[in-house]
């Protein structure tokens, strides 16, 4: 989006210096036209500066992004929102902040929330590439610390499978949390999964490896 100011300075130097701390928005993309040349005057009496007219243009902000942002004002909330680019091409969107725990929820299931919202305003984004990303939505790290407890937890009841030999079924879960799970007992001896139930009832079952294999 472009736009335009007009700036003063004794030197060209000193006018782009002004134009770039009212602009003062990163990565801003600044051309300039000198509109009048300065004028010595008379005895310093009369004196006029540099009169530069500057165009910037504001680079669009990913659709997703600026959508958590927007979020967040709305709710008041005193919180920082970044965005980087993951190992797999994925947008990584964090959140930090006092109070923004309070859009973790359940398990994260207010967190999910915003993470599908966030992924339907990236899918409008007028780039086909970005469109097409993931979206993660994270608030305080809390998506590591949520899947080392499940890690955790696979361990703990594959252990319980494998020394009383009996199934157990876990609460239901998300895919995201499902395939952590998958993914931690493939690496544990003795033990598989598969599940059972439909969308938010879907329950992971840990249970004697018979040769049987995950479904996710």
């Amino acid at each position: 989006m472009k736009q335009e100011i007009t700036v003063t300075g004794k030197t060209v130097e000193e006018a782009l210096a002004s134009a770039r701390s009212q602009i003062s928005v990163e990565g801003a993309e600044m051309e300039y036209e000198i509109v009048d040349f300065p004028k010595k005057g008379f005895l310093g009496i009369g004196a006029t500066p540099y009169v530069i007219k500057v165009t910037y243009n504001i680079p669009e902000e990913e659709p997703a992004l600026a959508f958590v942002k927007s979020l967040l004002e709305s709710l008041e909330l005193d919180a920082t929102v970044t965005a980087v680019d993951g190992e797999e091409g994925e947008m990584k969107i964090s959140i930090d902040g006092e109070g923004a725990g309070l859009l973790i929820g359940h398990h994260g299931e207010t967190l999910d929330s915003l993470q599908y919202l966030a992924s339907l305003a990236g899918a409008r984004s007028k780039s086909d590439d970005a469109g097409k990303r993931r979206i993660i939505v994270d608030i305080e790290g809390y998506r590591e610390k949520r899947a080392e407890t499940l890690r955790s937890l696979a361990r703990r009841m594959s252990a319980r499978v494998l020394k009383y030999k009996r199934s157990v079924t876990l609460e239901p879960m998300n895919p995201y949390e499902r395939r952590i799970i998958h993914s931690e007992v493939q690496n544990i001896e003795g033990v598989t999964t598969h599940s059972i139930g439909t969308d938010a009832d879907r329950r992971i079952v840990i249970s004697l490896d018979r040769g049987e294999r995950a479904d996710q």
